[in-house]
């Protein structure tokens, strides 16, 4: 009994009424290797990432920031006064 219990289920739901059971029916595989736009965005990801990097140390260096922070601090001292 236990066996035929643990033994899977061979034939899926004619409709699978679960979000489990939906993600488990979805084929995944077939649209990962037929479908152009997961290739590129993996290529694209790998070389955006560098660019990505260097324009966020740019936006973060510490002189930029107390560039900033500086231009905040003047436009405070003009809404103040």
């Amino acid at each position: 009994m236990a066996d035929k219990a643990a033994a899977k289920v061979s034939r899926p739901m004619k409709y699978p009424y679960t979000f489990t059971a939906k993600v488990m029916q979805f084929p995944l595989r077939h649209y990962l290797k037929n479908q152009w736009i997961f290739k590129y965005y993996a290529i694209s990801l790998v070389l955006c990432m560098p660019v990505f990097k260097s324009i966020s140390n740019l936006a973060n260096s510490p002189e930029n920031v107390a560039k900033w922070a500086e231009i905040r601090r003047k436009e405070a001292a003009e809404h103040h006064h």
